[in-house]
Parts: C-alpha cells; structure tokens; sequence
C-alpha cells in the first residue's frame, strides 16, 4: 500500500539560502533526530546536489540497528525543488519531493514523501504499530530545528 507524507513550512530566508541549506546532503544530519545515528557516507565535499547524485547513508530507524540507505537525486530544478528517490533501503519505494516558493514573507517550503513499506501485510501492520509515528516525529523533529535555524529572532 502506498502512503504519502505531506509537510509545509515557512521559513523568513532567501531562495538561495534556503537553497544552499537543502541541496546539500551533508545538512541532513542536522535535522534528524540524534537517535537515529544518521550518517553520510558517500565523500561529498561542499557540492550542491545534481541530477544522477548518488548518496550513502546509514541510519537506524528501529532499535538502533543500522540499515543501509541509498538515495539518487533524480530530478533537480535549481533554486525551485528537487527528487531523492530511494535505490536501496528499508523501504520498499520512497520518493521525497521537496519544493521551494518564494514570496513576500520569505520561502513556502513543501515536503512529499510517497512510500511504501516491504512484506506485504506485515509491512500495512507495521506501518500502523510504528512507522507512521516514527516518520511524522522525524519531520516535526525537522520543523522544530529549521523554525530555530531559519526564523528565530536571533538570525
């Protein structure tokens, strides 16, 4: 069965600092959870993200066992959204929109994720006991530290 997860945030900056910020996958780790042991693996220095970028992960999602993940940037269109979709990982697909719209009052960033878990029956029941829950206390995790990196009054 295929889910979405679908989040939006306002964030007070300009396109190209939101930008800068979101197409490099090193500052993924910042805004996930502590707990969930991300790390970039791939060797990736200060470039941006393009479009056939691969990139290695190891997280661990439930009860601390690390699972590998790989990702490709398959679609890019700079300084207005971009696709990582899952190659290889814990999901059976994951595809990760993230859109950017600038206005008045700074960047209407948009996030949808639609997914779907392995194993059938056991995945849809998963899905229910845990994975949900874990996926929304990531992204709200996420809100919480980009509302103090990008519109808090100290900025």
């Amino acid at each position: 069965m295929m889910y979405r997860l679908y989040r939006e945030q306002r964030l007070k900056c300009t396109i190209e600092t939101a930008w800068k910020f979101f197409s490099s996958p090193h500052n993924l780790s910042e805004i996930t959870p502590e707990n969930m042991n991300f790390v970039v693996l791939s060797d990736i220095q200060d470039e941006s993200i393009f479009e056939g970028m691969e990139i290695d992960y190891t997280v661990s999602p439930v009860l601390g066992i690390p699972m590998k993940w790989k990702t490709i940037i398959s679609q890019v269109d700079d300084y207005k959204n971009f696709t990582d979709f899952q190659k290889e990982g814990p999901y059976k697909y994951w595809n990760h929109f993230h859109e950017f719209i600038p206005d008045k009052n700074g960047i209407l960033m948009k996030d949808t994720v639609d997914y779907e878990l392995p194993l059938g029956i056991l995945g849809r029941l998963a899905h229910g006991l845990f994975v949900e829950e874990k996926l929304n206390s990531i992204f709200d995790f996420r809100y919480r530290v980009l509302n103090d990196l990008f519109n808090s009054k100290h900025n």
